[in-house]
């Protein structure tokens, strides 16, 4: 899956983006991209807790290139669990972040096409909803809002009015309550040696 976008730069010359899978070698990139647009406290975030040992969820994290094949916008989702449903059962669902585009780069239209590629993925892989903890007057647009997750909570600090959720399969969250869980695939770790 690979988009091709075409959006004016201020001086008027097309500046083009692509928006593809997230492959291993842009790892280094993506984190320094994080580290430049969100500052040195993202990894004390909420959020980091639930992907810390994690591996995003299988086809689901993306990065926005320039013409020179740089990394200029990532997206990932997570595998978790969203509390519990009436019947006592784990409500698995995906969380979504960080996303982030390069300061040099905002304005663009990348975060939003990074947005939408996530959302239609996770979709067309069958996942029922993605929560996330962000800027509700951005996200909205997207389907994200407060009340879908009402009865869920972080582990750890957050604030109520940016925990959002979106619904990708109808009443899935209905009912479901308590705090977020990791879940799926984790970081495999290298083997320890043990000395002679």
């Amino acid at each position: 899956m690979a988009a091709v976008v075409d959006t004016p730069r201020a001086s008027f010359a097309p500046s083009t983006f692509v928006i593809a899978p997230e492959n291993p070698g842009d790892v280094v990139a993506r984190e320094s991209l994080l580290d430049r647009a969100m500052g040195p406290g993202r990894r004390r975030k909420s959020s980091e807790k639930l992907r810390r040992g994690q591996l995003p969820a299988e086809g689901l994290a993306f990065v926005a290139r320039d013409v020179d094949g740089h990394v200029i916008g990532t997206v990932r989702l997570w595998n978790v669990e969203a509390g519990v449903n009436r019947e006592g059962g784990a409500v698995p669902a995906l969380l979504l972040g960080p996303l982030a585009v390069d300061p040099a780069h905002e304005g663009k239209g990348i975060g939003g096409m990074l947005m939408r590629a996530a959302i239609e993925e996770a979709r067309n892989r069958g996942h029922g909803a993605i929560l996330l903890v962000g800027d509700a007057a951005y996200y909205e647009r997207f389907g994200f809002f407060a009340a879908r997750a009402q009865h869920l909570v972080m582990p750890g600090p957050f604030e109520r009015n940016r925990f959002l959720a979106l619904e990708l399969k109808e009443g899935w969250l209905v009912g479901a309550a308590g705090m977020l869980v990791a879940s799926g695939r984790k970081l495999a770790l290298p083997p320890v040696r043990r000395a002679a």
